[in-house]
């Protein structure tokens, strides 16, 4: 597999292999097959797992502990994640640490190699703060450069986790300036498919700057992991799984008629497309992978294996959502 540089954070397989299909978050599957996907993948070239605890409540990170018994083959790094949302500053180290005790327990790791703040970071008076779910899902911008930071930093000092990054799915001027300030994340997870869509995990009004969010980060040496290239199955041939007509996801799948049928015109499946797509977008380092099983798995893999599109079909591609 085509090995790319994440920034600071060296060299990584082109495609990622993302926690949410392990975690059970994208339909059914079953701890076995999750075992074995997460081997295959392994055999198949790729070099990063992406986990989280909210990844199944857990349920990826153990399957990670599970298929390598705490010795990962040479080669491949493991990121995950903790979601602050609103904590209270005096609380936030402790939360912290044990966030990352515990995915080191599942996972039987003595070390993360890549540790993300999971939430969206936003302005401190900006309207996305009064968000139902903003408790949970928000960090305020300067909660973020006072105590946050600096823990992360701290924790890099003291061996804890090689390096940090961020979740760049909050609101994009927060995101932009984090980007540009120093001391900078590694790496940035940044929304790669032809809609700049993050479907459901939009919290803000307005465009999602995704593309800006990426060359920001790139101008500043910040890796960039493409995530929900197929956008949690919108951009697929069908979504695997019930969801109402009003869902975001369900939207953006209606809005990919022409998508769906200009992928039938070029012999494509809509997924693979959508893979490709990704790994084409300029600025992107690795792709995230969201997939659930060996049979999904064995797609992206091959989909990866036939390269980047010419600029033509991007041209189409991105022609048939304007």
């Amino acid at each position: 597999m085509e090995q790319r540089n994440l920034g600071p954070f060296g060299p990584v397989s082109a495609l990622t292999l993302g926690g949410g299909g392990i975690g059970h978050l994208w339909g059914k599957t079953t701890r076995e097959e999750c075992l074995a996907t997460v081997k295959a993948a392994v055999d198949g070239g790729i070099t990063l797992l992406d986990m989280a605890p909210r990844y199944g409540d857990g349920e990826a990170e153990s399957v990670i502990g599970e298929a390598f018994g705490g010795r990962l083959p040479a080669g491949v790094r493991v990121t995950t994640k903790c979601l602050l949302g609103g904590t209270p500053p005096a609380e936030i180290e402790a939360r912290l640490r044990s966030s990352i005790a515990t995915s080191l327990k599942l996972m039987k790791l003595e070390k993360i190699d890549l540790f993300f703040l999971h939430s969206n970071v936003a302005p401190d008076d900006h309207p996305m703060r009064g968000h139902p779910d903003a408790a949970v899902r928000v960090t305020p911008y300067s909660v973020f450069c006072e105590h946050v930071r600096p823990l992360f930093e701290t924790f890099v000092a003291e061996g804890l986790i090689g390096a940090w990054g961020l979740t760049g799915i909050g609101q994009p001027d927060a995101i932009i300036r984090l980007l540009g300030e120093s001391p900078a994340p590694a790496a940035v997870q940044a929304i790669s498919n032809p809609i700049d869509s993050p479907g459901a995990l939009k919290f803000y009004d307005g465009p999602t700057r995704q593309r800006d969010v990426i060359a920001t980060a790139k101008a500043n040496g910040v890796g960039v992991l493409g995530i929900k290239a197929v956008q949690a199955g919108a951009l697929s041939a069908e979504i695997d799984r019930p969801l109402p007509d009003d869902h975001p996801e369900m939207l953006d799948y209606k809005r990919a008629g022409r998508w769906r049928t200009l992928a039938a015109e070029i012999g494509e499946d809509p997924a693979d497309l959508a893979h490709r797509y990704a790994l084409t977008m300029d600025g992107v380092d690795t792709v995230v992978l969201g997939v659930k099983n060996r049979r999904e798995l064995a797609m992206c893999l091959a989909a990866e294996a036939r390269g980047p599109l010419d600029a033509d079909l991007v041209r189409r591609i991105d022609e048939s959502f304007d």
